[in-house]
């Protein structure tokens, strides 16, 4: 029996001892008692900076007395709303509190140490958490021009992998692969490979060659795909995501589910946003303003970003003697919060979350303040 370090008295199972914790954004609480800041903005966690939908919030108000009860199980009336919406039958959809928790339990279900799980480089890192969590391996294929390069991840299929993890956009990176190019990948995928399709900032992508990975499930068994109501929706504080595959997948996924996953509060709130296509509306035209204002604004500055299909930008903010944490630092204490990316393997960059257009300013000017001091030239002073 291997010792034991004397402040430990169980044994951890071997293969989580490499796995370390999620790094979660800092909340604004936070961030305003370390600093003493009065006002800070977060633009870290790629939440929806309109708030949640009204309607969702009139749901809650509605149903706040009946907290102390249980949450239906088997999500009926969301699960009806939609099964409607999407064109699917009810049998077809799983619930998660969060898309997140789908990554895992699909991970639980199809993984063993045996396996292999394939992701794309930078990806959404709750993707190789969930193989570490179970003990299998993974296999990361490098971007090509900042995209998933779906020939070389069916080209990485060998004999013991099992499933591959896409998001469609990617995240932390922001850019998207178009409906011809997936197409392929699925005919060069076999069968027997589990393929999970995220498309968590589905409702925000305006290319013109994006696709619902929904309509592929009926020819391509094999395909799950992953929302969220966190995003567009602005529901992430009551963690309620959803999942489209066979009814095969779904009962495979129950097995390991547990009975009341999705809380009542979120199960209520997101049938109400769903029919709420004003705000859905809203949200879309107010990130695609600050998308393009940052765009503008990056350029005028001379950062390097990688075009985003999202809610974020990437941008590279990393200076001399400066990168990305260290200007997230920076931005902290002046009251913005963004993520640094060097968790990623992207130690010079910073994704930003797309705010207000008051918020998209603010951060703009602390972040022109902050470059143009590591640059070593006098501040650009904003009219």
């Amino acid at each position: 029996m291997k010792k034991l370090s004397p402040n430990r008295t169980v044994a951890c199972n071997p293969h989580l001892l490499a796995l370390a914790p999620y790094p979660p954004g800092r909340p604004i609480e936070e961030v305003q008692r370390e600093y003493g800041l009065k006002r800070v903005i977060k633009l870290a966690s790629n939440e929806n900076p309109l708030g949640p939908s009204p309607r969702a919030v009139a749901a809650l108000k509605r149903h706040a007395r009946q907290l102390h009860l249980y949450p239906d199980g088997n999500v009926y009336y969301l699960r009806q709303a939609l099964s409607r919406r999407l064109g699917v039958a009810p049998d077809q959809l799983m619930f998660g509190n969060g898309s997140d928790e789908l990554i895992l339990w699909l991970a639980l279900t199809y993984l063993s140490p045996r396996d292999t799980m394939i992701v794309s480089q930078y990806s959404f890192v709750r993707y190789q958490m969930a193989a570490q969590l179970v003990g299998a391996r993974f296999k990361t294929v490098p971007l090509k021009n900042w995209q998933h390069d779906l020939p070389a991840m069916a080209s990485a299929v060998d004999k013991n992998t099992r499933a591959i993890f896409l998001a469609n956009p990617e995240n932390p990176v922001g850019t998207m692969v178009g409906r011809k190019a997936f197409e392929r990948f699925l005919r060069a995928v076999p069968r027997r490979i589990l393929i999970v399709l995220d498309q968590a900032y589905y409702e925000y992508v305006q290319a013109s060659d994006y696709f619902n990975g929904i309509e592929y499930i009926a020819r391509h068994p094999n395909l799950v795909v992953l929302r969220t109501f966190s995003k567009a929706y602005g529901l992430a504080g009551l963690r309620v995501g959803y999942g489209v595959a066979v009814p095969e997948i779904v009962k495979d996924v129950d097995r390991v589910r547990p009975p009341f996953n999705v809380n009542r509060a979120g199960q209520e709130a997101a049938a109400a946003a769903l029919d709420d296509a004003e705000f859905l509306q809203r949200s879309i035209s107010v990130n695609e303003e600050g998308r393009r204002y940052l765009y503008d604004q990056f350029e005028r500055l001379g950062l390097e970003y990688v075009p985003s299909q999202t809610n974020f930008v990437l941008v590279r903010a990393g200076r001399e003697g400066k990168d990305g944490a260290a200007v997230a630092e920076a931005m902290m204490r002046r009251g913005v919060i963004v993520r640094p990316m060097g968790g990623f393997g992207l130690k010079d960059y910073v994704r930003i979350t797309i705010g207000l257009p008051r918020e998209n300013r603010l951060a703009v000017r602390i972040l022109e303040e902050i470059v143009r001091n590591a640059d070593r030239k006098p501040p650009h002073k904003l009219q």
